[in-house]
């Protein structure tokens, strides 16, 4: 019983003398005890602290596929100013889509060109997908987002073994295709753009129920009515990146990887051993060929394949 009287004792002593300390310790370091100069708020200073978020200005004019966008309509600003800050601030995103984009944007050009397609569609893959084969809650797919329907009806092979989705310049292939469509039904590559999103029966309606030709003049769902401004601003920033405060060294940027390509004619049984065969392995035969869904590859009579490598 002494000893733990004697325990207690102590230990009120420890507690005491903890407070104590903790008292004196915040005392000292309370702003009410420092000088108004200490407590005063720093002048910032962008050279050497954190950079401050800023909005920044509208281009002047702006463009897209050659048809001008309304920038005296406030409504129309307001969009436009909205994703473009959207962007600017989603700084890893937005850098790692500036990267992707130096490897893929000069190949599609290249395609959308053969269609007859204006360039600035290339920036509409990077709002669909960042520049990655994902696959959408409606089971959209791909860089471009194509619906299996979509995709077969513009000449893309989907089955369990290949889906043609998932490569990305025969995905761009098939877009060239849909947007070719669309603009013989609008004659605006505008309203193409939106119909993209919405689908051709969707504008086309309203259209009808607005009576507007224009897309800046329709009132329509969120996502649609934000889709050409999302383009718009990607586009901004990826011609103007040092503009908007993103820095990248060029060594930085993903360039186009050199491939060669092996025709196949009949089945392969094994796409592992076929990595092997040809001196490489199985994950980089996916990296270059994500269009082939499974480990082997049937080749039904008549048809072939072109399997890229990585190059030498």
């Amino acid at each position: 019983m002494k000893q733990l009287s004697i325990f207690l004792a102590l230990s009120a002593i420890i507690i005491l003398f903890a407070y104590i300390s903790y008292n004196e310790l915040r005392h000292r370091s309370s702003p009410q005890t420092m000088s108004d100069e200490a407590v005063a708020t720093p002048e910032f200073n962008v050279e050497s602290g954190p950079l401050p978020a800023i909005s920044y200005d509208l281009p002047n004019n702006v463009t897209f596929a050659g048809e001008p966008v309304p920038m005296e309509l406030p409504d129309v600003r307001e969009r436009l100013d909205k994703e473009l800050q959207i962007n600017i601030y989603l700084h890893s995103n937005t850098i790692f889509l500036i990267k992707r984009a130096n490897r893929w944007l000069p190949q599609m050009q290249e395609i959308l060109r053969a269609h007859g397609i204006p360039d600035d569609f290339k920036y509409l893959p990077l709002i669909e997908s960042n520049l990655l084969n994902v696959v959408s809650p409606a089971e959209a797919v791909g860089y471009w987002q194509i619906l299996k329907t979509s995709g077969q009806e513009f000449g893309l092979e989907i089955t369990n073994e290949v889906d043609e989705r998932y490569n990305p310049l025969k995905a761009t292939e098939a877009a060239c295709k849909y947007l070719k469509q669309a603009y013989r039904k609008f004659g605006n590559w505008t309203l193409v753009a939106a119909s993209y999103n919405r689908g051709m029966g969707g504008i086309e309606r309203a259209i009808e129920n607005q009576r507007e030709k224009s897309y800046y003049d329709l009132f329509l769902n969120e996502e649609t009515s934000r889709y050409v401004f999302r383009i718009i601003a990607i586009k901004e920033i990826v011609e103007n990146p040092v503009r908007y405060g993103f820095k990248i060294n060029p060594k930085h940027y993903y360039d186009e990887e050199p491939l060669e390509y092996v025709e196949v004619t009949e089945t392969v049984k094994s796409l592992v051993d076929f990595a092997k065969h040809h001196g490489t392995n199985y994950k980089l035969i996916k990296r270059h060929n994500p269009w082939l869904r499974d480990e082997k590859l049937t080749v039904k009579k008549g048809r072939r394949y072109k399997i890229a490598l990585p190059g030498k």
